[in-house]
């Protein structure tokens, strides 16, 4: 690991911990070099890829989906942790269906998850997803909820 302050090419682990989810570990260095510490975390990555509707093959971006849900909880009442915790339920949930998922099981899944947390940001999402033209739209929406 290169020093972030002066560039060394090799640093000392002094340090090394589990989160407390257990799927990352978190490391604290020191360089040998200028003798400062900075953190670093060690997560593995998965291959995950999304298949658009043009049937584009995409890699899944984990803030694509962060900021989509947390723009539909935009002025709603959930905090950081809440938030994370709900895309990371949904994040695992997609990973289960394997390494190439449709962009609609996707969109669905996100779905189901917020109609069970939160109607309004539920609705928010649906009118991005499902593309809502008007007010019928919403109407209908609502109807099935």
């Amino acid at each position: 690991m290169v020093c972030p302050y002066c560039n060394k090419q090799e640093t000392n682990v002094v340090d090394s911990r589990k989160n407390n989810e257990g799927n990352s570990i978190r490391r604290r260095r020191e360089c040998p070099k200028c003798n400062l510490r900075f953190t670093t975390y060690e997560k593995a990555e998965i291959g995950l890829f999304v298949q658009k509707r043009s049937g584009e093959l995409q890699e899944f971006n984990y803030e694509k989906l962060f900021k989509g849900i947390e723009n539909a909880f935009g002025g709603l009442d959930l905090n950081e942790k809440q938030l994370k915790t709900l895309v990371d339920n949904i994040y695992n949930e997609i990973k289960e269906k394997g390494a190439k998922i449709k962009s609609e099981v996707i969109g669905e899944t996100v779905l189901s998850h917020l109609k069970e947390t939160n109607k309004v940001a539920y609705l928010r999402f649906a009118s991005v997803y499902k593309e809502f033209s008007d007010a019928s739209d919403f109407e209908k929406e609502v109807a099935e909820l």
